[in-house]
């Protein structure tokens, strides 16, 4: 039993059961690499489509395009608080993503029926604003913070991947699909990714986790060493005993200045990233066709991937390593309070989304070919985002020693804020 082993004691039994435990949870976790790309296909086919008719087919002019664009981010925005609030609520998060899995799958299929794609864009918008900060709290809640980052690390690759991936099967599906049964090939995109999305629902229910306290494949020893971990590194016992409402937990995030300070920081960050969502557009400038066009975009994104892994392994969770370890650092120096944790994340990432919203449109194609404003716009946005990052950085370290201090000057540990031993990681 667990309780042989005392948490304090570091002994082989102990560590090879933590061993153990960690690799039975990185199999099921696994998943979400494969479900994170499925997210990435469904929210940006669009532009893959944009190469192939898709304007033309459905009378698109001038600014039509640049909105279907946008309004998905609007609809993301509005449910990502909401979503995770009942994720944190209801405790099934192998039930609550895989079904939004299943809505943004059906609406990508429907988009490619339905001439009203403005319309259908925001509600797949919607449909899949829970996905990922609920990825993100699912990780938090489950591994302790110096095992975040590597994890982080491994989804953050798989982006790249999954983009090179996604622009291989859209190739694909461009070159052989025209006019089969009589549809457009940009509209076999959305039939085929859609579907693909979900068939591997099904499988998600299966093999997802819940919380360590309600994961129903899990042993009660297991259970048991997972929560033990998790206090041990500074998860609040509130993890376990639901002692913060989530109202509570929204009005703790909402008046910490932290939240806001990461919000706007993450804004800058997708703002300068918004070269993503265009950049088949981009390649086009290069004269090739559609297939060699999303050909060509491949090997910078598999070089992107294995950059990313490199810098997140060495670096861990600092802001060079990119949008998704951000994510990573954030949900660490929130680390305490379950119900504020995941309104914060969902909030940081909501109000970050709107720099999608503006980056919709600063690629006019009024300033192509050579796009040397919008680059500039995105370069000056990163300088700002990182000026941020790199400023909380420092504002963490002194908390650091300002927690330390007061470890060592009070005379009641009861007394104390913060638990002891407790540190945030930068």
């Amino acid at each position: 039993m667990i309780n042989d082993v005392p948490a304090g004691v570091h002994c082989h039994t102990r560590d090879d059961l933590e061993r153990r435990l960690l690799r039975k949870l990185d199999l099921r976790m696994s998943i979400i690499l494969i479900l994170y790309a499925l997210n990435l296909i469904d929210r940006t086919n669009i532009s893959n489509a944009q190469l192939q008719g898709f304007e033309r087919d459905l009378h698109l002019h001038g600014e039509q395009y640049t909105t279907t664009l946008s309004i998905l981010s609007v609809g993301y925005i509005t449910m990502q608080v909401p979503g995770n609030m009942i994720l944190h609520w209801l405790e099934r998060p192998s039930v609550i993503l895989p079904c939004c899995m299943l809505v943004w799958g059906t609406i990508s299929i429907l988009s490619g029926f339905y001439t009203g794609i403005v319309v259908a864009h925001f509600f797949l918008g919607l449909a899949e604003a829970p996905f990922f900060p609920g990825v993100i709290f699912l990780v938090s809640k489950w591994y302790k913070r110096d095992e975040v980052a590597l994890r982080i690390a491994l989804v953050s690759s798989g982006i790249f991947l999954s983009a090179a991936f996604r622009l291989l099967l859209a190739s694909g599906i461009l070159h052989n699909m025209q006019d089969k049964l009589g549809q457009a090939t940009w509209r076999w995109l959305f039939y085929i990714e859609g579907g693909i999305t979900i068939s591997v629902t099904i499988c998600a229910m299966f093999i997802l986790p819940d919380f360590p306290y309600n994961t129903r494949w899990f042993t009660p020893e297991e259970r048991e060493l997972a929560i033990s971990c998790l206090a041990e590194d500074g998860h609040d016992n509130a993890d376990r005993l639901g002692k913060q409402t989530i109202m509570q937990g929204l009005r703790d995030a909402v008046s910490d200045w932290k939240v806001w300070f990461f919000s706007f920081a993450t804004m800058f960050q997708i703002l300068g990233q918004s070269f993503t969502g265009y950049f088949p557009m981009l390649c086009t400038t290069l004269g090739y066709d559609a297939t060699v066009t999303l050909l060509l975009c491949i090997p910078l994104w598999v070089f992107g991937g294995m950059i990313t892994f490199a810098l997140t392994w060495f670096l861990m969770a600092q802001v060079i390593s990119g949008y998704l370890l951000l994510f990573g650092w954030i949900s660490n120096t929130f680390a305490r309070e379950p119900a504020k944790r995941a309104i914060a994340i969902a909030l940081m990432n909501a109000l970050g989304q709107t720099g999608s919203v503006i980056g919709a449109y600063i690629w006019p194609s009024s300033w192509g070919l050579t796009y040397r404003y919008s680059y500039a716009i995105c370069v000056a946005a990163l300088g700002v985002s990182t000026g941020m990052f790199g400023g909380m950085y420092f504002y963490l370290k002194h908390l650091n020693k300002q927690i330390e201090r007061n470890e060592q000057d009070v005379n009641d540990i009861n007394e104390l804020r913060d638990p002891i031993g407790f540190r945030y990681l930068v």
